[in-house]
């Protein structure tokens, strides 16, 4: 599968945000975005998901335009900055509640996410009493739960210790495999150079030509 951008501008309070941003990504890669902050990543991310509309230019996903041909990217999994889940449920249940709305995930299918991403799918603690850690863990399990051909990830190692930031980083490289296409922005140079096929770099919503970093072995 393609996600094709297209001439993609958007200008909020005469700033622009996105300045004619096209580029094709394709599915089983890996594409990180770095850039300082307000730089663009998250408002393109946002773009991508369908969470704005575009001043000008297109979104594609598989040959479909959003917003004309689809409302959403079907099979989208996302996880961006604030976001929130119900303070007062467990994991699991905000898991469960979030998978009702497209009945794809089976409680089976949720709790294997939830161990994916180095929880208990039985712990009873609701969201609020979780750790920072444990909140990202829990918002990126939301994100690979419903195993998405489009995967968005802002910040995702955030909040982690070491041992969290090594198990997230396996779970990208399970799913790139898997045959996810997964953007990443992060402002972890290790997190791009070990995951990353392509590194697309932002300033003041323009992008710039993608370079391939070299990975470790």
């Amino acid at each position: 599968m393609e996600l094709i951008l297209n001439n993609v501008c958007k200008t909020i309070k005469r700033k622009t945000i996105l300045d004619n941003i096209s580029f094709k990504l394709h599915s089983g890669r890996v594409y990180g975005f770095v850039g300082r902050n307000g730089c663009g990543k998250t408002m393109l991310f946002r773009a991508i998901a369908g969470l704005m509309k575009l001043d000008s230019g297109s979104v594609s996903w598989d040959g479909k335009i959003l917003h004309k041909d689809i409302d959403v990217i079907p099979k989208l999994g996302i996880i961006l900055e604030n976001a929130g889940l119900y303070p007062e449920l467990t994991g699991f249940d905000n898991l469960e509640l979030l998978g009702r709305f497209h009945k794809v995930v089976s409680k089976a299918d949720i709790e294997t996410a939830i161990r994916r991403v180095g929880l208990d799918p039985a712990d009873r603690r609701t969201y609020h009493k979780y750790s920072l850690g444990m909140k990202q863990r829990i918002v990126i399990a939301q994100a690979i739960m419903e195993q998405p051909d489009l995967i968005l990830l802002d910040e995702p190692t955030n909040s982690l210790d070491e041992s969290g930031v090594n198990e997230i980083r396996q779970l990208i490289l399970e799913e790139k495999n898997r045959g996810a296409l997964i953007c990443l922005a992060s402002h972890n140079k290790t997190d791009i150079e070990l995951l990353a096929d392509e590194v697309f770099y932002m300033d003041n919503g323009h992008l710039i030509e993608p370079s391939s970093p070299s990975h470790s072995s």
